[in-house]
């Protein structure tokens, strides 16, 4: 099975996708992991990476692309997988689909994870850390006892830049402009798959099990 995961930051699909492949034992590739593991190898491609993560600029697409292409070349795509991350544009998903086209491989579903706008700054703007231990603590699964105080230490909770409420709002406003059109391409082949995104880790994985038909 060959899938590729969507949805908004904190949608859940990075945790979503890798707990689906080790189900159905296929590869799970997200592209920070993709990027990391080409640059501890110094392959060429990850030695161009490097050049731009260390200037902290975004990797261009064509070697994000480059990367999906060796691991079609080197067989690590034989047994299936799962996009995670990539692709983000319409450019990289017709990019991506050229590739598969040529080398006779499909995109079985693209599933998409439905979590509203609120729902998304609660969970983002809801995950902390304790200034003193490094205790995290998350919405909703993890809330501390008392507002902005660690539970364990009695620390003073922080979030991470991005994850402040107007931090996030502007996520989402650069996905809605930059990704969301993507859902249309997929739309448009009949193979995007919408699952609702709100519930617990195991609704919600329960859900996308149904949808794919994957059995128990």
């Amino acid at each position: 099975m060959n899938l590729i995961f969507l949805g908004v930051p904190g949608s859940g699909k990075g945790t979503q996708a890798a707990r689906l492949a080790q189900k159905i034992n296929c590869l799970h590739l997200s592209t920070g992991d993709m990027l990391r593991a080409a640059v501890k190898e110094g392959t060429e491609l990850g030695l161009k990476a490097k050049s731009f993560m260390d200037a902290g600029d975004l990797v261009p697409d064509e070697i994000l692309i480059g990367l999906i292409g060796e691991k079609q070349q080197n067989g690590d795509l034989d047994r299936g997988f799962i996009l995670d991350g990539f692709p983000r544009t319409i450019p990289q998903a017709m990019a991506i689909d050229a590739i598969f086209e040529r080398v006779g491989l499909t995109i079985d579903k693209a599933v998409l994870l439905i979590v509203d706008d609120d729902e998304i700054i609660k969970r983002l703007s809801g995950r902390m850390s304790c200034s003193e231990c490094q205790a995290g603590f998350n919405y909703p699964a993890k809330m501390p006892k008392q507002e902005s105080v660690c539970d364990k230490c009695g620390g003073k909770l922080a979030r991470r830049h991005d994850d402040e409420p107007e931090v996030v709002k502007n996520r989402l406003a650069v996905y809605k402009e930059q990704t969301m059109p993507i859902e249309g391409h997929y739309r448009e082949k009949a193979i995007l798959l919408e699952v609702d995104g709100v519930g617990s880790q195991d609704e919600v994985f329960a859900r996308i099990v149904e949808g794919l038909k994957v059995s128990a």
